[in-house]
């Protein structure tokens, strides 16, 4: 590939796949925002953690949602979906995190965000005390860059997994009244957000801290630079 296609590809539309603010707005300190085009999937189903007994089970089906997704994605823009801003071609970028505790079986269980209504603080309460408070979980997140040409083709998808351990204070009761009066956990996976109020419960983390966040940006950046679009 010439230096001026290298160029020109450098410079495309980077595509984000995702409802989540937190992970736009991370992909913003390595990507121009003005080349950031906000586009979520459509179909909100997707493989479930069910039937998983493994954590390294976990890692494959996270990339296979990751894939629903970007597909999902790829599919709109083929379809004429921001035709204007991806004109020349584009990165998408699809991503998704989950928090992996273990039941009281010592098997590899799946927090997802809070449910909706009026039972979240329930739910986020119950978690903090059967799976969070004095223990350490893994934070798991899945991530695909895929480059389209300009007719709306893939042309080369790459993708990556990162799991950051995370550990929680053990006395979270004398705060979880005040935190979940926050309204923080809502719409969090695990029921709380490290760069958050709810770093007052963390006593340690190891791995990547965005990766916790939302989207690892080492992980994302060595996407970029495998496809050549990391300048």
């Amino acid at each position: 590939m010439s230096n001026a296609m290298l160029d020109a590809q450098r410079q495309i539309p980077v595509v984000v796949g995702s409802r989540s603010p937190r992970r736009l707005e991370l992909l913003r300190t390595i990507v121009a925002p003005e080349r950031l085009v906000a586009l979520p999937p459509q179909n909100a189903e997707e493989p479930g953690f069910e039937d998983i007994a493994t954590l390294a089970d976990f890692e494959v089906r996270i990339l296979e949602i990751v894939e629903v997704k970007q597909q999902d994605v790829v599919s709109q823009i083929q379809r004429g979906a921001e035709s204007a801003a991806v004109a020349n071609g584009c990165l998408v970028i699809c991503a998704d995190t989950t928090v992996v505790v273990q039941d009281a079986d010592g098997r590899p269980l799946a927090l997802g965000q809070p449910p909706d209504g009026d039972r979240w603080p329930e739910t986020v309460r119950r978690w903090f005390h059967a799976y969070l408070a004095g223990k350490t979980h893994t934070v798991m997140s899945g991530v695909s860059a895929t480059l389209l040409d300009a007719a709306g083709q893939v042309r080369q998808t790459a993708t990556r997994t990162c799991g950051t351990r995370v550990t929680m204070r053990e006395d979270v009761e004398q705060l979880l009244d005040w935190y979940i009066a926050t309204g923080e956990p809502i719409g969090k996976a695990g029921g709380y957000a490290i760069q958050g109020a709810g770093s007052v419960f963390i006593t340690k983390f190891e791995g990547s801290f965005s990766n916790v966040v939302g989207l690892p940006l080492e992980e994302t950046m060595d996407l970029l630079r495998e496809l050549r679009l990391d300048h």
